[in-house]
């Protein structure tokens, strides 16, 4: 690898963040846009809004489920080649899905678009970690996966809300379009800054698939998928809350999306640092504070302050969680730490679809529009006892391989 002038490499790993701010807005944008598209391509919306809410939800498990096809499937494909012209390949896809997004005439072909948009999400999201972390230096995992992630988070402040308006002014296709335009950017970018690593012509498709085989890492995954799913419920239907629950006018919703992003953001700091000091603390005091701000949001969403604050705090403790997630599974993959950080945001966008789903059953079923919440809750609940089993599991293995080589234990 060529060394990196200072300047190259801040603007590469800004090139890796802000393929990331166009995931972000790819993603949530759909979530605030929904009323409009709804509006638009399912007949007899204006007659039954509940019910075409809950169908263009469909929009959001589409992108999850592509995220969860891409993600293990790009990972275990790619095992040999550099993870730069990886980068390359997954920035060139996303901007074909993000146009055909666009551009689709019907709900159904929409569904597609954004299922074949979301391919190359998880996949890139782990290859953009592992080589912010290889950039940045030994012992910084925790904060690569945060800067990679940063761009995410920094989208929910800056890149939802603006694709939002764009949507809600001159219509919800230009959101996609100035979709495609952020990865031609980031393409651009990261081509000229990024730097060539070498792929591992050693390494197969079966080597990769090889991790599955370690129990601890489907523990970790289905932490992400059900935990997260808590999140999705919510962030699902925010627009909605915002204008019937609450009261405030379409025009409101890109500021609450901006002040979920903030959160999100500084929680993504905040869970990055602290991951690199004890990743396994991080996982369970985060999840315990992200169950208590899904139960204030389904108690006190309905009043205007209570909604702002609330998605804050969201916002805090979900992102929070996210690098030390992703951290430990990157760990437990061992050599197939491309698949362990990308099977994460596939587990990520399980929760995605998971939480959508849920969350417009209850809506459908005339429970309510905060009902969502408490779903989260639920999902968020089960997530943290996933977390639990899983650090069980752990510190098991590591009594017995202690016990294997003659180092007595605590327990012996």
């Amino acid at each position: 690898m060529t060394q990196l002038t200072p300047f190259r490499r801040n603007v590469a790993l800004f090139a890796l963040a802000f393929g990331g701010f166009g995931i972000g807005v790819t993603e949530f944008a759909t979530m605030g846009l929904l009323p409009d598209v709804a509006r638009e391509l399912l007949p007899g919306f204006e007659a039954a809004p509940d019910t075409g809410i809950a169908q263009a939800g469909i929009l959001i498990t589409a992108y999850a489920l592509g995220v969860v096809v891409g993600a293990p499937t790009f990972a275990v494909l790619a095992s040999r080649m550099s993870q730069t012209r990886l980068a390359f390949w997954l920035l060139g896809l996303f901007i074909v899905g993000s146009l055909a997004s666009a551009f689709m005439p019907s709900f159904g072909t929409l569904a597609i678009a954004r299922f074949v948009a979301a391919l190359p999400h998880g996949a890139y999201f782990g290859v953009a970690s592992l080589l912010a972390a290889r950039i940045m230096g030994p012992g910084k995992q925790g904060r690569g996966v945060a800067l990679a992630l940063s761009g995410l988070t920094i989208a929910n402040v800056i890149g939802v809300p603006l694709a939002t308006w764009l949507g809600q002014t001159v219509g919800w296709r230009w959101a996609y379009v100035l979709v495609a335009v952020i990865f031609g950017l980031t393409l651009l970018i990261g081509f000229w800054a990024l730097p060539r690593f070498p792929g591992n012509p050693e390494r197969s498709a079966l080597q990769e698939l090889s991790a599955l085989r370690n129990p601890r890492m489907w523990i970790m995954i289905a932490v992400g998928a059900v935990g997260f799913g808590g999140f999705f419920a919510v962030y699902s239907y925010i627009a909605e809350v915002t204008t019937r629950e609450t009261g405030f006018p379409a025009s409101a919703v890109p500021w609450v999306l901006a002040c979920l992003g903030i959160g999100m953001t500084v929680g993504n700091l905040l869970g990055g640092w602290a991951t690199d000091r004890h990743a396994t603390r991080t996982v369970t005091w985060g999840f315990a504070a992200f169950i208590l701000a899904l139960l204030a949001y389904a108690q006190f969403a309905s009043a205007p302050v209570g909604l702002i604050l609330t998605v804050f705090v969201i916002g805090v403790t979900s992102s929070a969680l996210i690098p030390s997630i992703q951290t430990r599974l990157i760990r437990i993959s061992n050599e197939a730490a491309l698949l362990g950080a990308a099977v994460n945001h596939a587990a990520f966008n399980i929760g995605n679809s998971l939480g959508a789903w849920l969350g417009g059953l209850v809506i459908a079923g005339g429970i309510g529009y905060l009902a969502p919440g408490w779903v989260g809750v639920l999902l968020a609940a089960l997530g943290f006892a996933l977390a639990g089993v899983s650090v069980a599991v752990e510190r098991r293995d590591k009594a017995r391989n202690l016990n294997t080589i003659g180092i007595p234990t605590l327990a012996g």
